[in-house]
């Protein structure tokens, strides 16, 4: 039962994205999670950290409201909605998959037994 469940899970979450959806989850997940306010970003030069701009919508709700409590669940429902948005491999990442080279000079197996039956 658990076996099937697990069976069924994959079959909906594994999933093939190309190069440029690859690229477009990126920019989707920064410029979601920069709105949100969890993003962050290591400034190398100055050795802090930084909240990127534009100024992120859970820290502004948070500060004029004086709730830190909100400023918390509004950054979780970015993150939650972010991940929605990008981890399923949603068809529009997929829209320019890589046509491969067939294989040179190799010809296709025959006679192949698997678990004692025949395949051809």
């Amino acid at each position: 039962m658990a076996e099937q469940l697990l069976e069924q899970a994959r079959d909906i979450f594994e999933g093939q994205i190309d190069f440029e959806g690859q690229k477009l989850v990126e920019n989707l997940v920064n410029i979601s999670l920069s709105i949100v306010g969890v993003r962050f970003y290591h400034n190398p030069l100055f050795q802090q950290t930084a909240l990127t701009s534009p100024q992120a919508i859970a820290f502004l709700v948070g500060y004029f409201l004086q709730d830190i409590k909100l400023a918390v669940y509004i950054g979780l429902a970015g993150t939650a909605a972010t991940f929605l948005l990008t981890v399923p491999p949603w068809p529009i990442y997929n829209k320019n998959p890589v046509k491969w080279l067939p294989v040179a000079g190799a010809a296709p197996p025959t006679n192949i037994v698997i678990d004692e039956k025949m395949l051809r």
